[in-house]
């Protein structure tokens, strides 16, 4: 089968291409509307289960662990955020001063706020890898009955 060449006069055909499709339906099941499979001999604790294990030292001392690495490093961010937005916002002459080439100390302190961000991220899931990973399992498992 052949497909007719379109004349030189009438010019290329800019219209976009027809492809027969179908309404997407409302009400479709998507994965987050589901709940997650259940495993073979798992049971869901009661409330009154949850409200013991919250009370317990040991969700305290994973909350706490958890509290104690977390908000000293968010307010830390947050301050030095702040200092760059005050610096940069007050301190024009400074920030501006140049370093080498066209690099200035506000490009400096900018690229520092990514590299503190991905740092903290990946010293964070350290963090939870060594400490409260572990704890949240071993609770886990005692509330899905396996302990």
């Amino acid at each position: 089968m052949s497909v007719p060449e379109p004349s030189p006069s009438a010019g290329p055909d800019l219209s976009p291409p027809t492809v027969a499709t179908t309404p997407a339906t409302r009400g479709d099941t998507v994965a987050t509307d589901a709940p997650p499979p259940a495993r073979a001999g798992a049971r869901l604790p009661s409330t009154e289960k949850f409200v013991e294990m919250q009370q317990s030292a040991e969700f305290g001392e994973l909350r706490s662990s958890h509290r104690s690495f977390a908000f000293p490093l968010t307010v830390g961010f947050i301050l030095w955020y702040l200092l760059y937005v005050l610096l940069s916002n007050y301190a024009g002459d400074f920030m501006g001063t140049k370093l080498f080439g066209n690099v200035n100390v506000a490009l400096v302190l900018g690229l520092a706020q990514f590299l503190t961000t991905f740092l903290i991220a990946w010293w964070y899931s350290r963090h939870a890898a060594a400490h409260l990973d572990p704890k949240a399992d071993a609770i886990k498992s005692r509330m899905e009955g396996g302990a």
